[in-house]
């Protein structure tokens, strides 16, 4: 049975106690970037140092999408339903076009390679928004050792309409998951460098998106991830936020209240809601996928 641990008594309205938590699959090396398709009601999901992306069907169960994944890490789906990936070996992020061509959307800034593009959301205006830091580029496990060639890690937007790669975030160490919050006016973005650095962060950061640019304000500490360090994160459509973490899935209300969580035995990655009803939460932690009902649905735009 999903095991919630409740901090609030609204934490109780967003979990159902009863829930079983099932195992997809297992035998994966790290499993990361879950993201689930309605047009075919399956999850893709990536394991990123066999490289590999996965992909699980209802009934059917899972199998192997692709044995040349190019060490994709996070992933995410478009409007039209393409599917958009952030790439370790190419330390690029590419769209998979429906007949399987491959679009790279970013590759470089300034005239340099990138770090190696961690994970990937597309905002309310269909912009593409990927976070940069350098894992993939640490060593050969996940990608290919190299030396960073930009001036930091940050966090990127690419622009609908020109294709132009603009740094929005350029404060954080190793900027890791990012979500918006349901009205657009929020981004939230998770620094998980105390995974490798003593002094890093293991922080969700907060700022205020109000400019149709991608212009950013405001920024703050929006939470603070003690059992290890934020990875990937969702957000339903009641504006709560649901947070990858080394004990489980952590949810926080909108105004920064951790309301409780889902125990898992695995370090969690990331996470994506899926299903009919957008009311099932798919998760990859470590070796395994996972997937649990919950009592809301996810957002997207």
């Amino acid at each position: 049975m999903a095991k919630t641990i409740a901090y609030t008594e609204n934490y109780r309205k967003l979990v159902l106690p009863g829930a079983a938590v099932e195992t997809l699959q297992s035998g994966m090396l790290w499993a990361e970037g879950p993201v689930y398709f309605p047009q075919g009601d399956y999850v893709i999901w990536s394991d990123i140092p066999n490289n590999r992306l996965w992909q699980w069907v209802p009934d059917l169960g899972p199998r192997v999408y692709t044995h040349a994944s190019n060490n994709r890490n996070g992933n995410t789906r478009d409007a039209q339903g393409r599917l958009i990936s952030c790439c370790h070996l190419t330390r690029s992020v590419v769209r998979t076009e429906a007949n399987g061509d491959q679009t790279t959307l970013a590759d470089a800034h300034a005239g340099k390679p990138l770090n190696s593009p961690n994970d990937v959301i597309v905002g309310p205006d269909g912009a593409v928004w990927f976070t940069d830091p350098t894992y993939g580029i640490m060593s050969d496990y996940e990608g290919r050792r190299c030396t960073p060639e930009q001036d930091g890690c940050y966090v990127y937007r690419i622009d609908p309409q020109t294709g132009a790669v603009e740094a929005k975030v350029t404060s954080l160490k190793m900027p890791n998951g990012l979500a918006f919050a349901p009205n657009g006016k929020t981004l939230y973005v998770a620094d998980s460098s105390r995974s490798h650095f003593s002094d890093g962060y293991h922080h969700l950061f907060a700022f205020d998106a109000t400019d149709t640019s991608g212009e950013l304000q405001n920024k703050r500490v929006f939470a603070e991830i003690e059992h290890g360090v934020p990875d990937g994160l969702r957000v339903d459509v009641m504006g709560n936020l649901w947070i990858s973490s080394a004990r489980g899935v952590e949810t926080y209300s909108a105004e920064g209240t951790l309301e409780g969580y889902i125990e898992l035995p695995e370090t969690v990655a990331n996470l994506c809601f899926g299903g009919p009803k957008r009311n099932r939460l798919f998760i990859t932690a470590s070796t395994s996928l996972y997937a649990v009902y919950v009592a809301v649905s996810g957002h997207e735009f």
